[in-house]
């Protein structure tokens, strides 16, 4: 427990872990008067050199009124925090607050002069630069806005740290020193150099737990056939080339099976990289704790008795993950299956699958292990469908993912030259906000498959997941809208992810197909129109056809400028034979690689050895490496080998996926043409609209207003005119109506015709209830129509209903905007009206929206037709429309406090809108985490 210092309470959510340039983990935390003896033992470890930088004089030792003053903060004008590992500090850094003449002060003074001190072992770690992000982080939260520093020439360290911190800053220098000025106000360049300082960090974490030189599996047993013992035998028999060791305390031999065996990792007298922890839960604390005092540099625990246990297991899974990063390492796992690193260089199967899968070009998360299984195992008997030379790079099983996520891996994978295309299994996306920023990133580069379990159920007790309001359907919107491939099953992940490592990205929908059954033909055009492809007129080669004939229809195929994609329709002939099989693989392989951009695809029926023979036609598979463990890993691979992924290189055989379904093929095939219309949009975003005429600073005043009557609240229909009215949203004016008098006096206001509605909750937007008159056009209409209301349904007080002007025809829509706590905030676009509600058949955004984001929005739903002249009837003003989605977007994304809004319905006209019905409501502004300092997620 942290004692307080002068002022204010120990702010413990500054607390963070964070992973270090190197992939290792630190925490900082605010120093305290408990610090005393860290701080005198930290800065006994500093060289004299940095000592002068920081003091810029001799400085040897501190001074009792030193400690005091470095240990004691009151947590507002003087705040010091510590990079720590084991404990003990490894960093500091501090602020005190100054004001004009560079004197201490007090707020309101809003500048502070900082100051940092890094262990010479553990520079160049990326340490300063850690801590200038939290430090910063708080500094604003106490009011600060601008940092100054002042620093010796030679001190180049140092100053790089600042200079490419990428915040607005001033230099100066005077007296031998150079005084940097710096506004703390994140930057759209501060927020970049921070999320590729993340994505460095994490990828080199995850690349040290799959590339390690050496590995531990502690808790391996003489008796083959156990946990530890199984990974320890599936290691040796990939064939990895590092170092291997068995560790059990059970253990008298100095060798297990062919392997130097220890009773202790403490008594390797080598470095180790990674250990694998296979022993029962109980004994994992004293595991890690050998561990970090060894300096392993990560974990994988594949024992179980965790999170997924209950809450005593979920208590004990926080406290593994705690001590494990206090030793600077990550965990995959509790709970875990395993990894796999398939690269020649490693050949690590660190996991409890007892066959190393086919090297290939597939990265592959699951957080399930027997998913995991599954997927293995089917691209394992696909590979031959494909060639047996697509197969994986890597392969996570996170178990209960307490440390290392999707997320992480996703970091890796983004510019892993060994990988592809990623698929994923997920049952849990603990931080989707994060999760969509870095699907989009990595999609942009290379396919991104998801298929994602626990849909219409609560995520595993093992996973840590944020609380989400948004349905499932929504979420799947907004990861298509990153350039995720969704897909339903592991078996549509596995045949995506095939075509996707070998083909080319089609360019556009337009499909040939032919082959040799005229009844499979057809089957893979209604397919294809089923997708939203377009099919041309399949091909019928007839049963007769030879190896030849499909050659010469699949070469010039290829080369008709009206396809995009073939589809190649095969079914044997009766006592067809092998060699007919790989001649016809051959035909289709060597005609294929005269179209290189454009993909081929294989419907073969189950008879034969078709997929085979594919995969024997062009089968550049690598040869298994010898057994015998090297010393230490090689290096990675520098350059990316050419793929049909990234384009074709003339060297790369032409590897053709083989389905044995026409719907599995065209599927994979929608999914890869929807992928690449994403890519070629992506390109060009669009850009979000200024508009001259919104009033932002005028809003913020009323937002202000509003909330200090208190948090939480719904607008009255005036306010909430007034807040849409600043952003250029009208609202049709509405005026109560609680008598039938004083609904004439409205409707002489507003001027006839008028419409009247109730207000009640439970008839509100519900028309088709009876609860709206329309075209009411003089006052008996009026009053005739007012008594039906209440003869129908309940007296003025239950009614509220309102008198209002009425607008043009058109089509009825609605346009929300949500600020959900996982994802953010969200834009939704529909038509208005129960049938729309009952099929789900709405669109979403992330705010802020783009204008090609809203063209797209309003396209995006199945009634779309309906605004664009269906049927004869005339088109509405979309334009008008993704307008007001536009401002919608702008209002909710520059003021965080908006944390809904709903306009219902919106009135499409043939020229303009008209929003008659809106709701907002305030709240303060939630804690956006993902524009804070880098920090790994609180346990």
């Amino acid at each position: 427990m942290q004692t307080s210092s002068d002022r204010h309470e120990y702010p413990s959510h500054w607390e963070a872990d964070v992973v270090l340039r190197d992939g290792g983990t630190a925490r900082i935390r605010p120093i305290t008067v408990d610090d005393a003896e860290r701080l005198v033992s930290f800065y006994e470890q500093v060289s004299d050199e940095s000592k002068y930088y920081r003091f810029f004089a001799p400085y040897p030792r501190l001074s009792a009124k030193d400690v005091h003053r470095f240990t004691h903060h009151d947590f507002v004008d003087r705040v010091g925090l510590a990079a720590t590992v084991g404990g003990e500090f490894i960093a500091t850094v501090r602020y005190d607050r100054i004001n004009a003449d560079g004197r201490p002060a007090s707020v309101p003074a809003d500048e502070a002069e900082v100051a940092f001190l890094v262990q010479d072992a553990h520079q160049g770690r990326g340490v300063a630069s850690a801590l200038l992000e939290h430090i910063a982080a708080v500094a604003r939260e106490r009011d600060i806005r601008r940092f100054a520093a002042e620093v010796l020439p030679a001190n180049t360290k140092m100053i790089k740290v600042f200079t490419d911190a990428g915040y607005q800053q001033k230099r100066h220098f005077e007296d031998g020193v150079v005084r940097l000025e710096f506004d703390l106000e994140p930057t759209d360049r501060s927020l970049a150099v921070q999320r590729a300082r993340e994505q460095r960090a994490e990828a080199r974490s995850v690349q040290r737990l799959l590339a390690p030189g050496s590995v531990a599996v502690i808790g391996a047993g003489r008796t083959p056939g156990g946990v530890g013992r199984s990974v320890l035998d599936n290691l040796r028999a990939a064939g990895f080339t590092g170092r291997l060791y068995a560790v059990n305390k059970a253990l008298q031999e100095k060798e297990l099976a062919g392997v130097p065996a220890h009773r202790s990792v403490r008594d390797i007298a080598e470095p180790v990289d990674l250990a694998v922890v296979a022993v029962p839960a109980p004994y994992v604390p004293e595991v890690v704790a050998e561990c970090g005092e060894h300096g392993v540099q990560g974990l994988v625990v594949v024992s179980a008795g965790y999170a997924e246990s209950g809450p005593a297991g979920r208590e004990r899974q926080r406290a593994l993950v705690r001590q494990a990063r206090t030793y600077g390492m990550r965990i995959i796992g509790p709970n875990a299956f395993g990894v796999i690193n398939t690269s020649p260089e490693v050949r690590l199967n660190a996991s409890l699958a007892p066959e190393m899968p086919r090297p290939g070009r597939i990265g592959l998360f699951a957080q399930s292990g027997a998913i995991g299984i599954a997927l293995l195992s089917r691209l394992h008997r696909r590979g031959g469908g494909v060639t047996g030379v697509t197969g994986v790079s890597t392969f996570v099983s996170s178990g209960n993912r307490a440390d290392v996520s999707g997320n992480d891996v996703l970091q890796y994978w983004y510019d892993d030259p060994d990988t592809d295309v990623a698929l994923m299994y997920l049952e849990s996306i603990g931080n989707p906000r994060k999760f969509t920023r870095l699907a989009r990133r990595t999609a942009a580069a290379k396919p991104l498959v998801v298929v994602q379990g626990a849909r219409h159920a609560a995520a595993p007790q093992g996973h840590a997941v944020r609380a989400t309001r948004l349905p499932h359907a929504t979420v799947s919107a907004l990861l298509r809208q990153a350039g995720v491939i969704r897909v339903d099953t592991i078996t549509e992940l596995v045949d995506a992810g095939l075509l996707l490592a070998r083909q080319p990205l089609p360019a556009g929908p337009r499909v040939a197909i032919l082959g040799n059954s005229e009844s499979l033909g057809l089957l893979t055009f209604d397919a294809c129109l089923a997708e939203g492809l377009r099919p041309l007129p399949p091909l019928d080669l007839t049963t007769a056809a030879s190896a030849e004939d499909f050659h010469r229809a699949l070469t010039k195929a290829l080369a008709d400028d009206r396809c995009d994609a073939v589809v190649v329709t095969a079914i044997p002939a009766v006592g067809e034979t092998s060699a007919q099989d790989a001649a016809l693989a051959e035909a289709l392989r060597s005609a294929s690689a005269s179209a290189p951009a454009k993909p081929v695809l294989v419907v073969h029926v189950e008879l034969g050895g078709l997929a085979e023979a594919l995969s024997a036609a062009a089968s550049t598979a690598p040869q298994a490496a010898s057994t015998a463990p090297g010393a230490g890993q090689a290096p990675r691979p520098a350059e990316r080998p050419a793929t049909a992924v990234s384009g074709p290189a003339e060297a790369s055989p032409r590897l053709i996926p083989a389905y044995p379904a026409a719907e599995r093929a065209v599927r994979a095939l929608g999914e890869a043409v929807k992928y690449a219309q994403w890519r070629r949009e992506v390109a060009d975003p669009g850009k979000v609209p200024e508009y001259e005429d919104i009033d932002e600073k005028g809003a913020a005043e009323q937002i202000d207003e509003l909330l200090s009557r208190g948090s939480g609240l719904t607008l009255a229909p005036e306010d909430a005119c007034v807040l849409l009215g600043r952003y250029g949203i009208d609202v049709h004016r509405a005026l109560p109506a609680p008598t039938p008098d004083e609904a004439a006096a409205a409707a002489r206001t507003l001027g006839y015709p008028v419409a009247l509605k109730t207000t009640a909750p439970h008839l509100r937007h519900r028309a088709d209830l009876g609860g709206v008159r329309l075209d009411l056009t003089d006052e008996a209409q009026l009053r005739r129509a007012y008594t039906e209301l209440t003869d129908l349904f309940g007296t003025p007080e239950v009614l509220r209903p309102v008198v209002q002007g009425m607008a043009p025809r058109g089509v009825d829509t609605v346009v929300r905007a949500v600020i959900d706590p996982a994802a953010g905030a969200v834009l939704s676009f529909g038509l208005a009206g129960a049938a729309s509600e009952l099929l789900g058949d709405t669109a979403h955004r992330l705010v802020p929206v783009t204008d090609r984001d809203a063209s797209s929005l309003v396209r995006s739903i199945r009634t779309a037709p309906l605004l664009f002249g269906w049927r004869g009837s005339a088109p509405v003003d979309t334009v008008a429309l993704e307008e007001l989605m536009l401002r919608v977007s702008r209002l909710v994304d520059d003021h965080p406090e908006v944390v809904a809004v709903s306009l219902e319905p919106v009135v499409v006209a043939p020229r303009g809108l008209s929003v008659l019905g809106a709701t907002v409501r305030l709240a303060r502004a939630p804690v956006r985490d993902d524009l804070g300092p880098r920090t790994l997620p609180v346990v």
